[in-house]
Parts: C-alpha cells; sequence; structure tokens
C-alpha cells in the first residue's frame, strides 16, 4: 500500500462525510423549523414517539443531530423522558436508512448528480430551490466519495498490513471494539457502517465481521449526545444516558441472539444473496427494528435506570411539579363556576412560584452562588412554561357559559398572569446582574448595599402582600400596599440621586454604578406589578 493510495482513502471518506453534512444541511434548510416542530409535538404515546423519531432521522439523515435536538428540548422542559426515548429509538431506525441508499450501485450517476446540485444551489435564487440543490450535492458528494474510497481499497486489498489489521477483527469482541472507536471518532454511525459495507464491498471483510461492526458502530454513535450533554442539566444528561443504555441492551440482545440462533444471520443474507452491501444494510435496519420492538415496552424500566445512575434531587421534584397544572386539568368537564376558581387558584400557585423567584434572586444578588443563580433561571423557566400551561387551559373556558362579570374577571385574571410573569422575569433579571459583578470582580460601596438591601426587602414585602390580597380577596389590606408602593417609588428617587453624588465622589466602580441603577429600576417596576396583581380582582384602580 504506497502513501497515495491511503491519502486517496482518506480523500473519499472526507468527502463521504462533508456529503452527508451537505446533504443534511440542505435537507433541513428546506424544511425549515418544521423539524423542531414536530419533535415538539412528539406525544407521550410511545408509538408515536418512535415514529417522529424514525422521520425527522431520515430528513436530516444524522440520529445524532435528532438525538441533540431531543435533549435540547428535554433540557427546555418541552419533552420528558418517556417521550424523549421514544423518539431515540426512532432515530435509530431512521439512520439506518443512509446504508440502505448506498447499497444501491449508482456511483456511475454521482458526478452527474453532484453537477446538477451545484447549478441549482449556485445559480438558481429560489430559496426552496437552492435548498434541494444543496441536498443533491451532497448526495452526489457521498456517492462520488464511496467511488474513491471503492478505488482506494482495490490495491489496499493486496496489503498484507492493511489485511492483517482487519483480519484481527475477525473475533466478535474485537470487532464491537472496532466499531465503537471507529464510530465515536467519525461520530456518525451512517458514516462508519457505509464505509464498513464498502470494505465488504472489496471482500476486505467478511458479512459476519460487518456484523459485530455494526454492532459496536451503534454504540459508539452516542458520543456525540454524551459531548452534548456536559452543558446540559440533569435531565438533559439522563437523555443521553437513555440513548447509551438503549444501545448497550440492543448490542447484549443482538450478541445474544445471533450466536443461539445463528439461522437470523443466514435469513438476512438469503435477503440478498448476490449482494453483500444489500446484507450489511438490511443487518443494519433488521437489528434497529428487532431492538426498538424488544426494548419499547422496558422503556420504563430503563428510565429508572437512568434515573438511578443520575438520582432525581428535590428541586428537580419540586421543579415537575411547578411546571404542571393542578387545578386547571380536565376544564372541560368542570362546572364554569369551578373553572373560574381554580383559574384564580392555578395562576395564585404561580404567583407563588414567582414569589419565591424572586426571594432566591435577591438572596443571590447580596450573597452571589452560581448555584443560585442557575436555581432562578429554572424556576423563570418554569414559570414560563405553567404560563402557556395555564393559557392553553383558560382557552378552554371560552366554550363554556359565564356572565359578564365573570367575563371580566376572566379578563382580568389573564391580565394578571402576566404581570406575575414579568415579576419572575424581573426576579432573573437581577440574579443575572449578579452574576456579572462577579464574573467582573465588580463591587458596590458598602452604603449602595445597604440602600438597595433595604428597597429590595420592600419589593419582597409587596409581592407576598399583593399574592395575599389576590389569593383572598381580602382588600382592607390595599391601604398597607399603597403605603409599600409608595415608599418604593420614593426610594427609587432617592437612590438614584445617592448613586449620582457617589459618581461625582469618584467612590463608584462605573459598572458596579450601572448595575446599581438597573437593579433600582427593577425592583421599582416589581413593586408597580405587584399593585397591578393585588388590584386586578377589586373593580378599583391603583390609588
Amino acid at each position: 500500500m504506497t502513501l497515495t493510495t491511503f491519502f486517496s482513502l482518506l480523500g473519499g471518506v472526507g468527502l463521504f462525510l462533508y456529503g452527508m453534512t451537505v446533504m443534511s444541511s440542505g435537507l433541513r434548510n428546506a424544511c425549515g423549523d418544521n423539524l423542531q416542530t414536530i419533535l415538539e409535538k412528539a406525544t407521550s404515546n410511545k408509538f408515536m414517539a418512535v415514529f417522529v423519531g424514525f422521520a425527522v432521522t431520515i430528513l436530516v439523515q444524522s440520529s445524532s443531530a435528532t438525538d441533540i435536538m431531543v435533549i435540547g428540548f428535554v433540557n427546555s422542559g418541552m419533552m420528558n423522558l418517556s417521550q424523549a426515548i421514544g423518539v431515540i429509538m426512532g432515530a435509530n431506525i431512521g439512520t439506518t436508512v443512509t446504508a440502505q441508499i448506498t447499497a444501491f450501485n449508482i456511483s456511475a450517476y454521482a458526478p452527474l448528480i453532484l453537477f446538477g446540485g451545484a447549478v441549482m444551489f449556485l445559480f438558481l435564487k429560489r430559496s426552496l430551490v437552492k435548498y434541494i440543490g444543496e441536498f443533491l450535492m451532497g448526495f452526489g458528494m457521498l456517492f462520488v466519495g464511496i467511488s474513491i474510497m471503492k478505488a482506494a481499497i482495490t490495491p489496499m486489498s493486496k496489503s498484507e498490513g492493511f489485511i492483517d489489521l482487519l483480519s484481527g477483527l475477525d473475533n466478535p469482541f474485537a470487532a464491537v471494539i472496532f466499531g465503537i472507536a471507529f464510530t465515536a471518532l467519525l461520530q456518525s454511525s451512517s458514516s462508519s457502517t457505509v464505509i464498513f459495507q464498502t470494505f465488504a464491498m472489496q471482500g476486505l471483510l467478511g458479512y459476519h465481521t460487518a456484523v459485530y461492526l455494526v454492532i459496536g458502530a451503534a454504540i459508539g454513535s452516542v458520543t456525540p449526545n454524551l459531548i452534548a450533554s456536559l452543558t446540559t442539566n440533569r435531565n438533559g444528561k439522563r437523555t443521553a444516558i437513555l440513548n447509551l443504555l438503549f444501545n448497550l441492551i440492543r448490542a447484549a440482545i443482538l450478541i445474544i441472539l445471533i450466536n443461539v440462533f445463528p439461522q437470523i444471520l443466514d435469513l438476512i443474507q438469503s435477503l440478498s444473496p448476490n449482494s453483500v452491501a444489500r446484507q450489511v444494510a438490511n443487518t443494519h435496519t433488521i437489528f434497529a427494528i428487532i431492538a426498538v420492538a424488544l426494548e419499547l415496552p422496558i422503556t420504563g424500566l430503563i428510565i429508572k435506570f437512568a434515573e438511578k445512575l443520575i438520582p432525581v434531587l428535590p428541586e428537580e421534584n419540586e421543579q415537575l411539579e411547578d411546571r404542571k397544572l393542578q387545578y386547571l386539568l380536565n376544564v372541560q368537564n368542570m362546572p364554569s363556576r369551578m373553572a373560574l376558581a381554580n383559574a384564580h387558584r392555578e395562576i395564585a400557585r404561580m404567583g407563588r412560584i414567582a414569589e419565591k423567584n424572586l426571594g432566591r434572586a435577591l438572596d443571590c444578588f447580596f450573597d452571589y452562588d452560581p448555584g443560585k443563580v442557575a436555581s432562578v433561571k429554572a424556576r423563570e423557566e418554569s414559570v414560563d412554561i405553567l404560563d402557556k400551561e395555564i393559557d392553553s387551559a383558560m382557552l378552554e373556558l371560552r366554550s363554556m357559559y359565564f356572565s359578564d362579570e365573570a367575563l371580566r374577571r376572566i379578563s382580568m385574571l389573564a391580565i394578571t398572569k402576566t404581570d406575575i410573569e414579568r415579576i419572575s422575569d424581573y426576579a432573573e433579571n437581577i440574579a443575572e446582574f449578579a452574576e456579572e459583578m462577579h464574573s467582573k470582580r465588580s463591587r458596590m460601596s458598602d452604603d449602595a448595599v445597604e440602600e438597595i438591601r433595604h428597597m429590595a426587602e420592600d419589593a419582597r414585602d409587596i409581592v407576598g402582600l399583593a399574592l395575599d390580597i389576590f389569593s383572598s380577596e381580602d382588600y382592607s389590606k390595599l391601604y398597607q400596599l399603597d403605603k409599600l408602593e409608595a415608599s418604593i417609588d420614593l426610594q427609587k428617587t432617592e437612590l438614584v440621586n445617592h448613586h449620582v453624588d457617589r459618581l461625582m465622589e469618584g467612590s463608584c466602580e462605573p459598572l458596579a454604578g450601572i448595575i446599581f441603577t438597573n437593579v433600582v429600576t427593577e425592583l421599582e417596576r416589581i413593586g408597580d406589578h405587584a399593585e397591578n396583581v393585588a388590584y386586578s380582582l377589586s373593580g378599583r384602580d391603583p390609588a
């Protein structure tokens, strides 16, 4: 084997991988945001989730891309682990389509397809046509790359060193390990399977060796997901672990099956007796289907095992409860009066979550802790998710009969919900100000800290009092709330004036001074929104 031949093989592999990337990019661009929308709609129905994972992976030609999107959705709370594992299983079937495509011998037409795609992509202006051209370019590159690999492998088949390397893969354990390592390097089971397929077509690999390489490739394909999960929350990490567990169990099942029932491999070979490329492709697909069929009934156990490996913390359980409706379930089956009362209770509960978030944000501001910042951001996300859930439930109230007064109350509840959501937004802003000060190693003067601390206590008090009034509709406390609101407004004016004096004296750092003003403004806005919450159902305007 000459150095030129080896470089030719690498070039073929490189062109094949780049073609896969271009083809995937073209498909994703052509589909726009529809792929993410499809994934978001994956329901708790396991079979639908599997189908969604299968369909999306066919479109993007990458199970890793699908899995990484799923990790993102679970990380953000838009998808749960039960939905995620179904999509992951479907993606494992969808990724086998690439090998099925490459098993067709259309390399002679690849340059023409590549040229046609290039013309569409470079010279036509319509976006959809350009994206289709991008897909065709990638498709053509893929087959041209395979042709180059085949041409390079032919002389390599006479190289004793290369033959010795591949002959070492006759050991099933070695073949599985090599499949894992090779796929982890390429970060694509589709790519590694097609390369194994090409080696088999050139007679360098026996079919049975290729089978174990394919089994290993499925495990190695999890590498990008494990890397992507490093920056996610614990649920995002569990999603990557789910994928790893699924493929480890899949490997164990398949190895046991083909050793106890070797007739399975004979049957697969008999489907395409004259084409080892098709045999490898069929093995890839059939193994994926068998694994999904056998593991789908035990997804609950796989999820529990993932949660054992990364235990669910008490705050995670709290987060799950915060993000679910408690009082507005099955609204259509409630009497209208009960539905309206429960909407009130649900929004009051959302208010308490926002109040807790404000308290944590202020604690973080005066005693910085990155864990507290993360907690504030997660709780703000919970408020946003609950806000949308309440919105959806309240839409169902439209089909019910309500008096004019009840309709006014529904309208005011919707407005109050927005005020509460804004309070949580401001809490997150305050936590981010603390994070910025810490990262820039800036600090406020002791006087500035004490002034904000006093105003912050008033902000906490007014939010708590406003929610008490909103929940109980005891408007005798409005006078006390008005005094707090007036105090907060006055403090804003005084604190800004004091801040200007400190700037003139040079006793305040510039960044700290900007953050001081921003925090004072956020606290004053929180007071305004709290006042709106307190007065919302009273029929009166704020004083």
